[in-house]
């Protein structure tokens, strides 16, 4: 393994995001942090409490998810997009460097900077809700398998693409629409039955489910069903990327 290049790719894309702090990390908890005022204030003086949790702190596991999610698409996406744009990428391709360390620094960063965004806003809900987390270990283990993920995810869409808007079709259009719909400020249990059954084909659902079970111990779908989902995903992410760079797919264009 050349760990001194897979250093220098996670190094470079670590320190484009401190350059740009204010897009990186002070924009998304922001944007995070209204989601949870206005759903928060509006909905929670109305819903004093979801199985047993107030509505504030029930929300704070898919706001976490959410943010994870689309922040982990758009750092990988853009991360590999921007060499292929530029055309530095047949630089990377042509250094004596395996496609698994490509990848391990272009993921390894984009994953590194959605757990951070996370953390803060974890940290940040807390001084706003009252928070427990009564399974600490799994909540880490869902919040580094979901930025992996989604971070092999953004990695596929940023080679995929054959322009900047094209970055923004699948979070906006697919991802965040999804991720709405899976659970993130109510619980699907309180779906009409036949509804319940049509939001489990949504994989989101699985993930959130899980992750909020890792705080309160209640969940909509059974906790080793939802990390089971995770690692599938996460395989499935894996197999599609491996497939990428065994066919040089729009690798050299």
């Amino acid at each position: 393994m050349n760990w001194p290049a897979i250093r220098a790719i996670y190094g470079f894309e670590m320190h484009r995001a401190f350059r740009t702090l204010l897009q990186s990390i002070v924009a998304p908890v922001i944007s995070t942090s209204l989601y949870f005022v206005v759903f928060g204030a509006a909905i929670g003086g109305r819903m004093t409490s979801v199985d047993g949790v107030p509505y504030g702190a029930f929300i704070v596991p898919g706001l976490i998810m959410l943010t994870l999610l689309t922040q982990s698409i758009a750092n990988a996406s853009f991360g590999i997009y921007f060499p292929r744009f530029s055309g530095t990428i047949y630089e990377i391709l042509s250094a004596p460097i395996s496609a698994v360390e490509i990848v391990a620094g272009y993921v390894g960063a984009a994953a590194t900077k959605s757990i951070m965004l996370g953390l803060i806003i974890l940290a940040t809900s807390a001084l706003f809700v009252p928070l427990r987390i009564e399974h600490p270990f799994v909540m880490v283990l869902f919040l580094v398998l979901t930025a992996v993920t989604f971070s092999l995810f953004g990695f596929v869409i940023g080679l995929w693409a054959d322009g900047f808007e094209k970055l923004q079709l699948v979070p906006l259009l697919i991802v965040t629409p999804l991720t709405f719909l899976g659970g993130s400020f109510y619980s699907i249990d309180m779906l009409p039955p036949v509804w319940r059954t049509v939001s489990l084909i949504n994989p989101v659902v699985y993930l959130i489910s899980g992750f909020r079970w890792s705080f309160y111990g209640h969940s909509d779908v059974n906790p080793a069903v939802s990390l089971g989902m995770a690692v599938v995903f996460l395989v499935v992410c894996l197999a599609a990327v491996a497939r990428i760079f065994k066919t040089g797919y729009r690798l050299k264009s």
